[in-house]
């Protein structure tokens, strides 16, 4: 966007919702699960664009998205995460 309040906002948005998902976000945490961080973005983000504002809704797609994860690990029998 143009306008560099929205931009900081956004950013301000993003670390918000990492910070609830990681519990007290570090870099290590983005380090170790960028590809997490990516997803969050992904749902945040799209085209340069804010496509959803609500923090609850990001991080209940999120926390779906793992669900599902775990649940495809488990019929393959690899181990947790």
């Amino acid at each position: 966007t143009d306008n560099e309040l929205i931009t900081l906002e956004i950013i301000h948005r993003y670390v918000e919702i990492l910070d609830r998902y990681f519990g007290n976000v570090c870099e290590l945490d983005l380090i170790f699960n960028f590809q997490k961080a990516y997803f969050v973005l992904d749902e945040l983000i799209i085209a340069g664009e804010m496509q959803e504002s609500s923090k609850k809704s990001v991080l209940k797609v999120v926390s779906q998205q793992d669900q599902l994860e775990e649940g495809e690990n488990s019929e393959k029998g690899w181990p947790e995460k």
